[in-house]
């Protein structure tokens, strides 16, 4: 293997086959590299997708993120999410003296960095409702002048390319809300069916096999990806502060559900960390959340007015659970035979990693 570093301007096609890319590489000369198979992996951000698909990523909020050093949280193994106003804040040791400090912003109201807005809204807004053994760490960030950056939060569903000698990964193939950090889980797992497919072949230049593997590969992966997508989009959703009493009542549902205990924490953990990428199970999931949710509405007393705002939430649950099944599938989401293909898969593209590991 030749690792070659550069930046990638574009791809090299000839009569809809992806034979290479031209790019620049180190001393900024352009040079040209063909393959049978090219791999896009470009991040959300992607320059080359928009020749490949015409999938549109879609803007929610937006993340202003930074770091306070010579710091560690009282509990530093465990991410910690607090239900903020008017949306999420994130707090999590990323080394033994640095802990990255996250708040969610609506997209229509991002304070402005250069004149010290995002600061004073921070400090302000957000500082007072984070618990205190969490509040001096979030504030000493800002006070010691920590370098903010600001991100868009996006979604994107995934399309494969009618164009042959080419596929793509990662970000700039399918994006969900990073509010439960799955990309590189997702990217992974698609890795591993992928290698797992492409092994078999003797050789990547016979285009109609590679299209097969490649149409093979969206079929199988979509246990993990319809799973992840779906519940990073429902949880980002929920927990939006509002006024909306219902709205409400599905946000307390919710923390209530995951705080729980037993089958009901285990299990959300379980598709959160990708361990059970099963749709029927995230879908049963959401349906106990929904129903917690309703419970909370009608306490102490069942009025017609709770009545009806119950009914809100439960339709406002199945048209956010019926845009997914239209976008990922209705087969894929309601039809378990996909999920028998991704864990064979799956396990047997692990054992290769093992055996590797092992042999070497």
């Amino acid at each position: 293997v030749h690792m070659e570093e550069g930046t990638v301007k574009s791809l090299i096609e000839e009569k809809g086959v992806i034979k290479g890319v031209i790019y620049k590489n180190t001393a900024c000369q352009e040079t040209t590299a063909f393959a049978p198979l090219t791999v896009v992996c470009d991040g959300c951000y992607s320059n080359l997708r928009r020749s490949l698909v015409d999938n549109i990523e879609e803007i929610h909020t937006y993340m202003v993120g930074y770091i306070t050093r010579n710091s560690q949280l009282y509990d530093p193994k465990n991410l910690h999410l607090i239900l903020s106003r008017p949306m999420v804040c994130v707090m999590y040791q990323i080394s033994s003296d640095e802990v990255r400090c996250i708040a969610e912003i609506p997209a229509d109201s991002v304070p402005s960095m250069a004149n010290g807005e995002m600061s004073t809204f921070l400090k302000e807004s957000m500082a007072p409702q984070i618990p205190i053994q969490l509040r001096e760490i979030f504030i000493k960030g800002i006070n010691d002048g920590a370098k903010m950056k600001v991100v868009a939060t996006k979604s994107m569903s995934a399309a494969l390319s009618e164009k042959k000698g080419v596929i793509v990964l990662g970000d700039a193939f399918n994006m969900r809300h990073p509010l439960i950090a799955s990309g590189m889980m997702v990217v992974l797992s698609d890795i591993l069916i992928l290698r797992h497919l492409l092994k078999p072949l003797e050789n990547l230049a016979n285009v109609t096999q590679v299209s097969q593997v490649i149409k093979n590969f969206n079929e199988i992966r979509k246990p993990m990806s319809a799973t992840v997508n779906t519940l990073g989009s429902a949880i980002s959703q929920v927990l939006v502060a509002t006024k909306d009493e219902a709205k409400e009542a599905m946000r307390q549902g919710c923390y209530d559900y995951l705080c729980s205990g037993g089958f009901r924490t285990s299990g959300l953990m379980a598709l959160l960390g990708g361990m059970n990428p099963r749709p029927l199970t995230l879908i049963l999931h959401l349906f106990g959340i929904t129903f917690t949710s309703i419970g909370h509405l009608l306490s102490p007393f069942p009025t017609p007015l709770r009545v009806w705002r119950s009914l809100g939430l439960f339709v406002s649950t199945m048209k956010m659970l019926g845009h997914h099944i239209k976008v990922e599938g209705a087969r894929q989401m309601l039809c378990p035979e996909s999920t028998p293909m991704y864990h064979k898969s799956y396990m047997a593209a692990s054992a290769l990693e093992l055996n590797d590991d092992v042999s070497y």
